[in-house]
């Protein structure tokens, strides 16, 4: 039975906190203060010879890896806090490994996947590329192919961690904003004047003018259009100094 995204959500963050990196501030200040955790390969496949073979293979380049036999095993354990790329039996028993991908793809979890199939067709490739796959590889593949396959997967991900952690950081100076800073800078980036913004609030344009340099200061803007960029990332343009 398929399981609903927003419980493969919850599962896997209940797990690792990883979700709280999408969403705040906490984990991702823990996950960075230390150095970068090491890349680990998930590998799902229902079939115990083909896990340890890939298990035997990636462990001989230095690489760390998880073995495990279904979906729901990825459930208990989550996701990995450093750079992961999964290697992903496209058959596997009560879930396929397509589906799967649709699901994370659905709760917004960010996950690198090489799909393996010993019953690859067209159709099943294009679905998986599609789906923002790594690579659709079919049994029996060259050892080569995998691994480089990992090394662009585990490059995509440390790229998006990467963006993660800056947007966190990006969230946690707009938290220090107050309620009229965060209106002023939803205002001013909109490319509204100082006595615009102060006829649009009802205070004093030397008032905007004072909140606009606390803005600059807090959020380390060096420039408008720097504000501007950040206030995009934040989702702030639209909403008028509120944010999502």
């Amino acid at each position: 039975m398929s399981v609903a995204p927003e419980s493969i959500a919850a599962r896997i963050g209940q797990r690792t906190g990883w979700l709280a990196v999408r969403h705040g501030v906490g984990v991702v200040a823990k996950v960075h203060a230390m150095t970068e955790p090491e890349a680990t390969i998930i590998v799902i496949d229902d079939d115990s010879d083909v896990r340890e073979a890939l298990g035997s293979l990636l462990r001989s380049v230095g690489l760390q890896v998880r073995l495990l036999a279904s979906v729901p095993e990825f459930l208990q354990t989550g996701r990995p806090n450093g750079p992961t790329c999964m290697v992903l039996d496209v058959r596997l028993p009560g879930r396929s490994g397509l589906d799967f991908q649709r699901e994370l793809t659905s709760a917004n979890i960010h996950l690198p996947i090489i799909f393996v199939t010993g019953h690859g067709d067209i159709p099943m490739s294009v679905q998986a590329m599609k789906g923002g796959a790594i690579e659709f590889l079919t049994k029996p593949f060259r050892d080569q192919d995998l691994l480089d396959a990992i090394q662009i997967g585990l490059a995509e991900d440390r790229a998006w961690l990467e963006r993660e952690k800056s947007l966190a950081d990006l969230r946690a100076r707009f938290e220090t904003l107050t309620a009229r800073e965060r209106e002023v800078m939803g205002l001013v980036v909109t490319g509204r004047l100082n006595k615009q913004v102060a006829g649009d609030i009802g205070v004093s344009e030397m008032t905007v003018k004072v909140h606009r340099g606390q803005v600059m200061r807090k959020m380390r803007a060096g420039s408008l259009p720097d504000l501007a960029r950040m206030a995009d990332r934040l989702n702030l343009a639209a909403e008028g100094g509120r944010r999502t």
